[in-house]
């Protein structure tokens, strides 16, 4: 094994690694909460395999790379890229660094050390260990980007939140009781485009949370319909089990958890899970905490405006996505006041996309 002093970072260790974060990305929404990696072997300075995190419970990027290669006597004397610090422990399948050591791979460059506790530098360590050269740190800004939920979920101890909310040109976000009572047909504020991806994102979250006001005004699904891929979990708050049995969110169709004061099971629905919140600790914290707990390393929150209020207030976001509408609704509930770092705006037809980050 090559055990030389010297670990550089050459430019086509960056090229290799921008595959490994391009193809990871077909992991996007079918992982977790394994993260969705990107591996790419490489033999004198040509691909020669490369793989990505399958669905979870299946393989890990590593293996599905060393696995495409066809000539394997190659593999001592290759490269083998990765987002992500390779595992060494065992989970639903074996440790990645025990089949690197197995086949003899020299050289390892990996993107971002992995924080979980099982691994924390462990899997670094036993490839030193074994006498592999091991480059930490390759587009190390790029990669924990690319692993933003999963690195969100270790070291902040809660999912990776993402607040999306939609609003008029004049700045509300959903319309009067009284003027729901007049007209109760839909009020839409984006085209069709933008509600379109809205469900392309909802496919790649884990997990999905509105409030019970939102629930009671729109009965919404909170389900993907226009575009293909699995739901998210549906995360209710319900204090007090004001929803009514009727509604969407209770079917039964995809997995609901209803956040909840109310301890008499009695109350509780069919195919509905519930968990109760302590009262005396803030809801954003008992939601986080509890999510947590459950594994749900990711979560979009789409209302209402006082949900998505509590969140900014409790500096409980990573990034925000507002739509704004070419409509105008004169009154209404007024969109939340939230202050980031402005990522981009993008024009969807009619509507305006803005992303900011939590600074």
């Amino acid at each position: 094994m090559n055990n030389g002093p010297t670990l550089k970072v050459h430019i086509l260790d960056e090229i290799f690694m921008q595959r490994c974060i391009q193809i990871a990305k077909n992991g996007l929404g079918t992982t977790a909460p394994n993260p969705m990696v990107g591996a790419v072997i490489v033999h004198e300075k040509v691909i020669i395999g490369e793989g990505y995190t399958s669905p979870y419970g299946g393989n890990h990027a590593e293996v599905n790379a060393i696995n495409s290669v066809i000539d394997k006597t190659l593999l001592p004397k290759a490269t083998l890229y990765v987002t992500l610090e390779p595992c060494s422990h065992f989970g639903k399948t074996p440790p990645c660094v025990d089949l690197i050591i197995k086949h003899g791979i020299n050289r390892v460059v990996i993107g971002v050390k992995d924080p979980h506790d099982k691994v924390a530098g462990k899997g670094i360590e036993q490839l030193k260990n074994f006498g592999c050269e091991v480059v930490v740190g390759v587009l190390e800004q790029a990669c924990a980007e690319h692993h933003k939920r999963f690195l969100t979920y270790h070291t902040k101890k809660r999912p990776y939140i993402i607040l999306k909310w939609a609003e008029t040109n004049d700045g509300f976000i959903a319309p009067t009781k009284e003027m729901r009572h007049k007209n109760p047909e839909p009020y839409w504020i984006t085209g069709t485009l933008s509600r379109q991806l809205v469900h392309k994102w909802r496919n790649e979250e884990q997990a999905i949370l509105v409030g019970t006001q939102t629930v009671i005004d729109d009965n919404p699904k909170l389900d993907v319909r226009q575009w293909t891929g699995k739901s998210p979990i549906r995360i209710v708050l319900d204090s007090n089990l004001k929803i009514p049995a009727s509604a969407h969110v209770l079917n039964g169709a995809h997995r609901t958890i209803v956040m909840t004061s109310v301890t008499d099971k009695s109350l509780y629905q069919q195919h509905v899970e519930y968990h109760v919140l302590d009262p005396k600790t803030d809801t954003t914290e008992g939601i986080c905490s509890a999510l947590y707990e459950l594994n749900i390393q990711s979560l979009i929150i789409e209302g209402g405006a006082k949900t998505l209020q509590s969140f900014i207030d409790a500096n409980k976001w990573d990034e925000v996505r507002i739509f704004k509408g070419s409509t105008n609704f004169e009154k209404g509930i007024a969109a939340p006041r939230i202050k980031g770092t402005l990522v981009t705006t993008t024009q969807l037809r009619e509507d305006s996309l803005t992303l900011l980050k939590n600074d």
